[in-house]
């Protein structure tokens, strides 16, 4: 049996447009968010894992996204996800602050 020209062509096509899609459902491991942060700084991603921590002050709410490769503080103005959830997220990738060659990177999740 042949495969005509145009089948391939569509066949082709079909796979490109389908990861073109399925690359925003990805999850970007974390510890290449934390090991190249210049790459990230100010873009979206989206990152899955297990919820380690919880913290709310009456400024600031976050909670810990832990994955095979690392954890991220991921900053929130919604409703906590629960301790020990396995979540997908995605925000926007930050430098909460430097102090000499020490540097925080958080996740700021999109409303």
């Amino acid at each position: 049996m042949k495969i005509s020209l145009q089948t391939k062509f569509a066949a082709a096509c079909l796979v490109i447009l389908l990861s073109a899609g399925c690359s925003g459902l990805m999850a970007t491991p974390i510890k290449k968010i934390l090991d190249n942060p210049r790459d990230y700084s100010n873009k979206s991603v989206t990152i899955s894992g297990e919820v380690t921590e919880l913290f709310s002050l009456v400024v600031i709410k976050y909670f810990v996204i832990k994955d095979r490769s690392g954890e991220i503080i991921v900053v929130t103005q919604k409703p906590f996800p629960a301790r020990g959830s396995k979540i997908a997220v995605k925000g926007m990738v930050q430098e909460a602050f430097s102090l000499g060659d020490r540097q925080l990177i958080v996740l700021i999740e999109k409303e």
